[in-house]
């Protein structure tokens, strides 16, 4: 008896440690925070393992375990209609809200999943609920892009398939289908999808083919440069739960089809220029988008200085 209480005490203590990370203050809910970044943290782990032993691709196997948990079939509601379907090759889940009587036709979001390029689908439950909950309280037809990931296919795959399944949508045609306002049409995403929207918003603004254009762009926060991973939010979640710096890194070699041997240095921003000048030059164009004008300038002096102390070493 005894043997067995130090047992489970030694387990509950090792639980606790596995689990257990700090957190600011200001995080809501910090344990369930904790266990959810424990739990992918196995699931990864034995993705992991599943690799080493030669059974299947790490992300193939850790998306597996995601979609398996949290797949949901396309069920439609009294308010909202949902169908699987494939738009110009690529499949969709289709999202029709109720039609208002004073607003003949309905406006729209395309919506792009996130996942680092790699993980997640339109068809899993988190998805599926937020395009619901759009669809009915925009009175919105929402497509849900459920395009090819990684390592099936790498960049820019991806970004062809969004972009097919979009031009689709846009035609005339199917637009008139789903009664959809050709003057309210919105592209959308979260992370990588965020990323992935960003991409097709800048191609459509170029293509003078489009009759029929994006309106409104909502990126939510998405992943939108890979030049330099000392931004003030690298460094601020460095360690975040779930995805700290790290593994964004790996999505992004992942993404390129690259080797894990470059994290490091992509880390460090070896992967930019070796002239120290042009690197700080390409930096400052993305870094007033994330700090105060009068910050600029110590932060720049900040980034050349990590930058000469990276290559001396």
């Amino acid at each position: 008896m005894r043997s067995s209480c130090v047992l489970l005490t030694a387990l509950v203590a090792l639980a606790a440690y596995y689990v257990y990370i700090p957190l600011p203050g200001s995080v809501s809910d910090p344990w369930k925070l904790m266990l959810l970044d424990a739990t992918f943290r196995g699931a990864q782990q034995v993705s992991n393992l599943i690799h080493y032993l030669g059974l299947s691709h790490h992300l193939l196997a850790l998306n597996f375990i995601i979609v398996s948990f949290g797949k949901k079939s396309a069920w439609s509601s009294a308010q909202v209609k949902v169908t699987d379907t494939d738009f110009d090759g690529v499949e969709v889940r289709v999202f029709e809200g109720p039609l208002k009587p004073e607003e003949p036709l309905k406006r729209s979001v395309v919506y792009i999943h996130g996942g680092g390029w790699a993980l997640a689908s339109a068809k899993i439950r988190y998805y599926d609920e937020l395009c619901t909950a759009m669809a009915e309280e925009l009175n919105a037809v929402i497509v849900s892009i459920e395009y090819r990931l990684v390592p099936k296919v790498y960049f820019p795959e991806q970004i062809h398939d969004v972009v097919r399944a979009t031009k689709y949508f846009l035609k005339p045609e199917v637009l008139q289908k789903y009664m959809v306002d050709p003057g309210r049409i919105c592209i959308s995403g979260d992370s990588a999808g965020g990323n992935l929207a960003a991409a097709l918003g800048q191609q459509f603004t170029q293509d003078a083919s489009l009759k029929n254009k994006l309106k409104l762009q909502a990126l939510i926060y998405p992943v939108l440069q890979a030049l330099d991973f000392n931004t003030p939010s690298y460094q601020q979640n460095v360690n975040t739960p779930i995805l700290p710096r790290y593994v964004m890194v790996k999505y992004w070699v992942d993404y390129f089809k690259g080797n894990y041997d470059f994290v490091q240095a992509m880390i460090i921003n070896n992967h930019t220029s070796l002239d120290v000048e042009e690197a700080a030059t390409l930096r400052a164009r993305s870094l007033p988008a994330f700090l105060p004008s009068f910050l600029l300038p110590q932060s720049m002096l900040l980034l050349g200085a990590v930058e000469s102390s990276s290559r001396a070493e």
